[in-house]
Formats: structure tokens, C-alpha cells, sequence
């Protein structure tokens, strides 16, 4: 917030982005100045070697150790701890400058397909147009915001998911609490903060869910069978059109308000968003938490919320709902997946316009006329329209996609990877936004996984090798080996694999005569 009162744009730094980000970003946006977690210290004065070209300025927000301030001074930098830095502020009043809604408020950069991430530039306009777009959209449905709103900040501050949001809350002076960092004890930190609006990503969403499903399995036969029967009532009322509130008071009041107060008692309106909820949990969290539970979709590029669904309305579940109103949307066909944007099921990628986009990737002009065109900005996402105006996502135009925790992944650049072991001849690596981890299938290479064969006594054609559980161990022992040598995350490990002693060919339409994948087909073939 003070960055915004004085007009300097702000640059999230974070170290998830991979090995190096902190220090490509810092030189890529030529920080002057960073403001630091204690913890992290160690971590930026560890890139100081390339960074101290532009970095002047380290400013603890806790404190600072001796050995810190003297490699701090080694590279020519100042250090401060967080007590220190306030003193040399002084008392004297500062005049803010003249602001333009066109200024650069913040760059946040995002983890490309490949390559360094890209710096997204957010304007002014861009995040106010957002903040009144998002009281519109709760408005609408009778839901406003306002200053006794109590908000749970646990995703992280350096995406535009809950930037936005903090953004939101801030601007009706309502209450942000924000969570102890262990995913484990979430559901602790909303019953003691005892929130009004919450948003999640579906992996915590689907831990919630599993949650309850299995204290509700452990109770016993009276309990499950009275929980079943208000479960199907206020389900089958709220698939009638019923509003959540009015579907089943009576079972609200005997059954789910015990829900409801493991959540806190307050909650109203949970978010879903950063990868799709799968329909079946939706649901049940719509039943059983006594609030609005809604889908959203937005990226970094067009400043988070683009499309939200509308609560109570229950055949809108599984989708990402309609576009807010202050952007303009359609669908582009893609005809080398054999999507159809004029179809009389409409399905293309999705493109969004308006003034809520981004102002270009940072220092990378040839990359932002890559996706923008006639002011149209391209998400790379394929999108299908439903009979009742809502969108659903179903596909990715690029090989980059999403696990259930909200993790991307860009899968070429694994493949590439991976495919450099000798064992390894040719592989194909998959995961999708419903689960949290990846698998493998792989061409072994026939002459190494025989010499391995050989050292370790197992037996049997190449064929057999491949089913073999041993082998299988070997290969994603091989796999996590490579990995942890290229510093990998822990979400871009294989966690299962199939062998295949048939290389992928032309003859099964899982590639091109190129050799390059055909992913949709393999997904076929092999699920």
C-alpha cells in the first residue's frame, strides 16, 4: 500500500518459481530494493553475485544477523532490520505524488511454457476496474462487501488471486487474518479466525471435502443414515432452483450447521479458482457449508476475475460461470484439436478484450504480440459454452497445464529433462487439474533395461521386464534422481509410470511425422 501511495511499482518476489527466479526477476526488473522475509535472507544474499549490479537496498521485515549486515556490505549493499529501516523514515510528512491511471502499479511475474518467467505489467486502471467489477459482481447477487467482513488470506501474497481479493478488502476496510502457512492446520485457522468470505484452490477444497466425507463415514448408522437424507432433500430442493438457504432449514439447522461451525459460523461465500473443481465436490460443498460456493476463472493477464458463476444457480456447477460485465469475451476456433467455435456446441479458445488487461509482458514486446491481437489478449485456454451462458474449461491449447493444487506445470520442459536418461528412449509425461501429482509412460531404452536386468536377477522378455514391479521402482527411482539433480519441485516428480516396450509410432496416431506427440491421442490410447 505504500508503494501505491507513492506511485512505485512493486515487483512480487518468490522463490517458487524455480532455482533461479529470484535472481533472474531481481536483474530483469533492475529491483533497487527489496523488502524480505527473515527467513529469506539467506536465499537473496545467495544471488548476490549477478544482483548487486542493480540491488542497493536489502530491508528486513524482522531482523538482521551480524554475518548478514557483513555479506551484505562484501557486495556493496545497505541492510536493514525492520526497526531500523523505520527510524531513518524521520517524522517528516511526505507529499504523494500525482498519479495516472495508466502508471504501471505492479509487474508479477508468471512461469511461462518455457524459459524465464514473464513479467506481467498490471496498470492502475487495470486493478480499479477489477475492484469495482468484483463489488458489481457480489452486488448483484445481494452479497456485498463490507467493513465487517472478515477475509482468510492463505494463498500466496505474489499471485493475482489474492492480491486482488486483499485489494477488495482493503478497499471496504474490512478485516484480512492470515493463516499460520501449514495446510494441515487450515481448517483450525478458519474455525479461529472465523472467516465471512474465503477462497480456496481446489486441492484445499478436496482436503476439506475428504475431510468430512470421512468423519461423516466414521459416524455411526443414525447419524450417516439422518446426514444422507438431509443430504438428498436440500440437493434435490436446490436442483429445483431453490435458493441454498431455503432448500432444508430444518436439516440446516440439525445436520449442516455442524459443518458450518467447523468453518468458523460466519462463512458466506467461498471462491473457488486457479484450477477447475471437480463437479462432484462443488456440489456437496454447496449442500453441506450453508454458503455461496461459486467457480471462478481469471489469469494473471487480465487481473484475476473473468468469469465467475452465479450462486444458486446449480446447473452453472462444473462451470466457471459467465464473464463479468466489464469485459468482452469469445471463443476462437482450434482446428488442429478439432474445436469449433461456431459448432452448435461452441468450443474454441478463449479470448478476452477490454480495459482490464494487462499492458504487455515486461521487456518483451515480441511476446506479448504473441497472445494479444486487435486488443483481443489469448489465454491459451479452450473453453465451451453451455445452453445457460456459462463457460466451462475443457483443454489446453499449449502443453502447460495445471495440478489440483493450482501448481503449473510446463510439461516439454520435464519431458526434456527426463528424456536425456539413457534408460529412457522416448516419454510422454501427464497430469491434469483433478489430481495433485504426475505420471509417466516411457519407451525404455531395450539395451539398458537388460544390462540393468541382468545386474539385478530379473528375468524375462522385454515385454515381461515392462510389466514388472521392480523395474517400475527402477525407473521412478531413476526419474526422482534426475529431478532432484535439476532442483526440481516436488510437484514436477513422476510418481508412477508404465512402460511400454513399443516405441510411440505413426501406425497408432500418437505422434506426427515429425515425431512430436500427439497428446490428446496418447491420452486415448493410454488411459
Amino acid at each position: 500500500q505504500a508503494c501505491n501511495a507513492l506511485g512505485v511499482c512493486c515487483v512480487p518476489l518468490y522463490d517458487t518459481l524455480g532455482a533461479n527466479a529470484v535472481e533472474f526477476i531481481t536483474c530483469h526488473a533492475e529491483l533497487l530494493i527489496a523488502f524480505v522475509e527473515e527467513k529469506k535472507i539467506g536465499e537473496l544474499l545467495k544471488t548476490c553475485h549477478a544482483t548487486s549490479k542493480y540491488l542497493k537496498t536489502i530491508v528486513s521485515f524482522g531482523g538482521v544477523t551480524n554475518d548478514q549486515k557483513e555479506e551484505a556490505k562484501n557486495h556493496g549493499l545497505s541492510i536493514f532490520s525492520w526497526e531500523e529501516f523505520l527510524i531513518t523514515g524521520g517524522g517528516e510528512p511526505v507529499d504523494l505524488p500525482e498519479k495516472k491511471k495508466s502508471d504501471i502499479c505492479t509487474i508479477m511475474y508468471t512461469s511461462g511454457t518455457t524459459g524465464d518467467p514473464k513479467g506481467v505489467m498490471i496498470s492502475n486502471e487495470s486493478l480499479l476496474i477489477n475492484l469495482a467489477g468484483a463489488d458489481s459482481v457480489v452486488q448483484s447477487i445481494g452479497e456485498a462487501f463490507d467493513q465487517d467482513d472478515v477475509y482468510l488470506s492463505y494463498l500466496p501474497l505474489a499471485h493475482v488471486f489474492d492480491r486482488m481479493f486483499e485489494e477488495v478488502f482493503i478497499s471496504h476496510g474490512s478485516r484480512i487474518g492470515f493463516w499460520r502457512g501449514d495446510v494441515k492446520l487450515l481448517v483450525d485457522d478458519i474455525a479461529a479466525l472465523r472467516p465471512t468470505v474465503f477462497c480456496a484452490v481446489p486441492r484445499v477444497l478436496d482436503r476439506i471435502y475428504s475431510g468430512l466425507t470421512t468423519k461423516i463415514s466414521a459416524g455411526g448408522i443414525l447419524k450417516k443414515t439422518l446426514f444422507n437424507l438431509g443430504y438428498k432433500m436440500k440437493l434435490d430442493s436446490m436442483k429445483k432452483g431453490i435458493k441454498h438457504e431455503k432448500a432444508s432449514p430444518f436439516f440446516d439447522k440439525l445436520v449442516f450447521s455442524k459443518v458450518k461451525e467447523r468453518l468458523g459460523g460466519k462463512i458466506r461465500i467461498i471462491v473457488s479458482g486457479g484450477a477447475p473443481l471437480a463437479v462432484a465436490v462443488e456440489e456437496f460443498l454447496r449442500v453441506v457449508t450453508c454458503a455461496h460456493v461459486v467457480q471462478g476463472y481469471g489469469l494473471t493477464e487480465t487481473c484475476a476475475g473473468s468469469f465467475a458463476a452465479i450462486p444458486n444457480e446449480f446447473s452453472m456447477a462444473g462451470t466457471v460461470g459467465p464473464p463479468v460485465p466489464h469485459i468482452d469475451v469469445r471463443l476462437e476456433s482450434v482446428s488442429e484439436m478439432g474445436y469449433d467455435a461456431l459448432a452448435s456446441i461452441p468450443r474454441g479458445e478463449v479470448c478476452v478484450k477490454g480495459s482490464v488487461l494487462f499492458s504487455g509482458y515486461y521487456k518483451r514486446e515480441d511476446l506479448t504480440q504473441e497472445v494479444l491481437t486487435d486488443g483481443w489478449f489469448h489465454t491459451g485456454d479452450v473453453g465451451e459454452w453451455q445452453p445457460n451462458g456459462a463457460l466451462k474449461i475443457i483443454d489446453r491449447k499449449k502443453n502447460i497445464f495445471k495440478l489440483s493444487q493450482g501448481e503449473y506445470v510446463a510439461v516439454e520442459n520435464l519431458e526434456n529433462i527426463y528424456g536425456v536418461l539413457p534408460e529412457i528412449d522416448s516419454i510422454w509425461v501427464y497430469g491434469n487439474s483433478f489430481e495433485s501429482f504426475l505420471i509417466a509412460v516411457i519407451n525404455p531404452n531395450q539395451q539398458a533395461l537388460e544390462n540393468w536386468a541382468g545386474q539385478n536377477g530379473v528375468t524375462g522378455s522385454l515385454a515381461e521386464l515392462c510389466e514388472n514391479a521392480k523395474t517400475k521402482e527402477h525407473f521412478i527411482a531413476e526419474l526422482a534422481k534426475a529431478a532432484k539433480e535439476k532442483k526440481l519441485k516436488g510437484f514436477e516428480f513422476v510418481r508412477a509410470v508404465h512402460l511400454d516396450a513399443v516405441p510411440f509410432d505413426m501406425e497408432r496416431d500418437l505422434i506426427t511425422p515429425t515425431y512430436k506427440k500427439k497428446r490428446p491421442q496418447m491420452l486415448k490410447y493410454y488411459q
